[in-house]
């Protein structure tokens, strides 16, 4: 296996054969290339997968033959393999896209294949380390005693968590990658005080379960490399911790899900925010997952390992609003706490603030609320001093704010000091390329909560698909966990759909015998007005949606 991982680092593709051209080794590049599984490959007769006849006639050299030269913009590498006994076989190793290169002959040798390839990666890196899928070690460079004080034989079968604790190095680039499932980049240092700039990189297997961990190190030789090195991958550092930060997000909660080509655009969005401290706006349908988003915005953020404070607006009495935001002083008022209480923004400082439901701010608040925006600061309630403030605002509200500002109960400058930008969430049911992704994922979380090994049916599957879901992810998500706990056997079946959703179900057209034309139109004009009439408020929207006139709409639903 280790054999397998270093060919499968190798950033060229690589094939060797035997002397009657059956393939004996492949690594995962020549597999991609050809579009063919490793286990398809493996025992076949090169000439089905290449025609390459420099490969097949190095088989016929009588001497031991290593050529180099270029085809096209590949730099090709060809050798036959020789033993005591004769020709065993040879091999091929291509890299692509090498530019200008000269013909040459290249003095290696290859009768034994793994041990070239481990010698072909010290050339090019100082360390090389590499670790299952569970973080058990399985190969290491030779300079381990040199680098790490200790053998590479003490190493290989020790758990890099262990190793870690014990500080032969730290951190361990292999638990980083295995932690946030990408590649990593990072700083390491020994217990011998050596610093070695490290690239961390996931091999996974078709399931997408990393398999194993290739680390390649370079040992930085000063102090001012070091310094270098360290602005050079500090971004890189700030990613990672960012996406730990939302690895340990998504066991709480159900990872943000955009397969719906409306959704990739929201999540594009999302990600450049992000990248910035300016205000966001979270607009869209109740239940449709705008705290998701917010949450993914803040974990995502520079602010991502400071404070991330969520506010409900509406759950807070108007009475109590301004004590609960900016906090309070000894004595403020009757009741009290008697040593004084922080407000929300003051333990968000440094951090993100989350306003849910900022339509429900009391308009004899908001004054206040957007001077401690636009000044960032504020005075606790009973304070004679102002507190310096810096905070990111994410707010989210299910209200159209423009109507809310029409009808008095909204600040015009507030609503334009938190929409610098705004984005949309579309509701499920217009977004129906999520609603299969999200149920199995609600499936996965609830089947490991409830210990549970639950399946869902294709007819359940298909009747989520056509439901219109008003209550968009909320409602999804608490009919699939309904479904999990009350289904009497694994596989969930229809009859264990909520009312609700087993009614819309019922309610497609069946043809069961012949019947008028005149009559099949009339039965699907009426379903058709039904099913629109429930999804959609005023006729206008409902003849917008069925391609025809308002009064047309008007003119049949008063008939019924």
């Amino acid at each position: 296996m280790t054999e397998q991982i270093l060919m499968d680092a190798l950033p060229c593709e690589l094939v060797v054969i035997d002397k009657v051209g059956k393939i004996l080794k492949a690594n995962r590049d020549y597999c991609d290339a050809k579009g063919v599984p490793p286990d398809k490959i493996l025992g076949k007769n090169i000439r089905k997968f290449s025609n390459s006849q420099q490969l097949v006639n190095a088989l016929s050299y009588s001497t031991e033959t290593k050529l180099i030269f270029r085809e096209n913009d590949d730099l090709v590498v060809l050798s036959n393999i020789f033993s005591e006994r004769g020709i065993n076989g040879a091999l091929e190793m291509r890299f692509h896209n090498y530019g200008a290169g000269s013909v040459g002959y290249m003095e290696l040798n290859y009768s034994n294949i793994a041990e070239d390839i481990h010698k072909l990666f010290e050339t090019n890196w100082d360390v090389i380390y590499a670790s299952d899928g569970d973080g058990i070690t399985l190969e290491v460079s030779s300079a381990a005693n040199s680098i790490w004080g200790v053998d590479a034989k003490f190493l290989v079968g020790k758990s890099v968590y262990d190793l870690e604790r014990e500080k032969i190095y730290y951190p361990s680039i292999t638990r980083m990658v295995l932690e946030s499932k990408r590649r990593v980049q990072a700083i390491q240092t020994t217990a011998t005080g050596k610093k070695l700039l490290v690239m961390g990189t996931p091999i996974q297997n078709e399931a997408g379960k990393i398999i194993r961990v290739i680390n390649t190190s370079r040992i930085i030789q000063n102090e001012s490399g070091l310094s270098k090195e360290l602005e050079d991958t500090r971004l890189l550092l700030d990613g990672y911790k960012r996406e730990l930060a939302l690895s340990r997000m998504a066991k709480e909660n159900t990872s943000f899900i955009a397969a719906s080509p409306e959704m990739q655009k929201v999540f594009e969005r999302a990600m450049k925010v992000s990248e910035t401290d300016v205000a966001v706006l979270i607009t869209g349908e109740s239940g449709v997952g705008k705290e998701v988003l917010a949450n993914l915005i803040a974990t995502k953020s520079r602010r991502a390992d400071k404070p991330y404070i969520k506010i409900n607006c509406s759950a807070i009495p108007p009475t109590l609003f301004e004590s609960e935001l900016f906090g309070y002083e000894r004595g403020a008022f009757t009741g009290a706490e008697r040593n004084g209480k922080p407000g929300l923004f003051e333990l968000a400082n440094h951090g993100t603030l989350f306003l849910d439901e900022i339509s429900e701010i009391p308009i004899n608040m908001q004054a206040k609320f957007l001077r401690v925006l636009q000044e960032k600061e504020f005075m606790r309630v009973g304070g004679t001093k102002t507190k310096t403030l810096d905070v990111r605002i994410i707010a989210a509200t299910n209200k159209n704010l423009l109507e809310e500002i029409e009808c008095g109960n909204f600040r015009k400058d507030l609503y334009y000091r938190l929409n610098v930008v705004q984005i949309c969430i579309p509701p499920l049911r217009e977004r129906r390329d999520d609603i299969l992704p999200l149920s199995l994922a609600f499936l996965e979380k609830y089947n490991r909560k409830y210990n549970l090994d639950c399946k869902f049916s294709p007819e359940v599957m298909d009747a989520f698909f056509r439901y219109s879901w008003d209550g968009n992810v909320r409602e999804l998500q608490h009919a699939v966990e309904r479904m999990v706990v009350l289904s009497p056997q694994s596989l969930i079946e229809v009859e264990s759909l909520p009312e609700v959703i087993a009614k819309e179900r019922g309610e497609v057209i069946h043809v069961s015998e012949i019947i008028p034309l005149k009559d099949a139109q009339r039965i699907l004009e009426e379903k058709l007005l039904a099913m629109a009439r429930k999804k959609y408020k005023t006729t206008t929207a409902i003849a917008e949606v069925l391609g025809v006139n308002q009064s047309t709409v008007s003119r049949k639903l008063s008939k019924k």
